[in-house]
């Protein structure tokens, strides 16, 4: 038992899926200071549990069992909610600089190929598997696979010649110049 008194087997447990559940959660409540705070609570039901917790077989089953139940009931609880004043100032949302790219998708992707354009509009835009897609068209696995990872790497040379988009140092889209035409 630590100084703290909680038992290291649940301070393990909760490290190794503490990450994974927020991500579940982020889902499931839509805001990420909903799924802060509802890992909180969770972890605060592992610690009632005390050292109890390190006779659980499946950890990290009982902790998404936890957080679905937790999640159900927020769900059920009823929401309070009050009508907006005129005072209050309407902020724009963020929006991330990916999803600015919207605009500028279709045109570039109607500069493709005809064979990259179908391959990108039905695996990934549509959400056809790869194995689906394959079979439709005649193909191994392994060739739409690669055809695919080529056409993706066509389009993303186009993006970034045609919308001037520019990428941070982690890889991600941080910005684009629009075109005008």
């Amino acid at each position: 038992m630590s100084a703290d008194g909680c038992p290291p087997c649940l301070l393990r447990s909760w490290q190794a899926h503490q990450r994974e559940l927020y991500g579940w959660l982020c889902l499931r409540l839509g805001s990420p200071e909903q799924a802060e705070d509802a890992l909180q609570e969770i972890f605060l039901k592992g610690l009632r549990l005390g050292s109890r917790f390190c006779e659980v077989e499946q950890p990290r089953a009982w902790w998404f069992e936890v957080a679905r139940h937790h999640v159900v009931d927020m769900w059920r609880r009823p929401q309070h909610t009050q009508p907006l004043t005129e005072e209050i100032a309407v902020s724009e949302p963020d929006i991330d600089a990916v999803d600015l790219l919207s605009a500028c998708l279709p045109r570039v992707l109607a500069e493709l190929s005809a064979e990259d354009q179908q391959i990108l509009r039905c695996c990934d835009l549509e959400g056809l598997s790869q194995a689906a897609y394959a079979a439709a068209h005649g193909l191994s696995l392994p060739a739409t696979k690669s055809r695919l990872q080529r056409a993706r790497v066509r389009l993303r040379r186009q993006l970034i010649t045609s919308c001037g988009v520019r990428f941070d140092s982690a890889g991600r889209v941080c910005c684009h110049t629009p075109r005008t035409r």
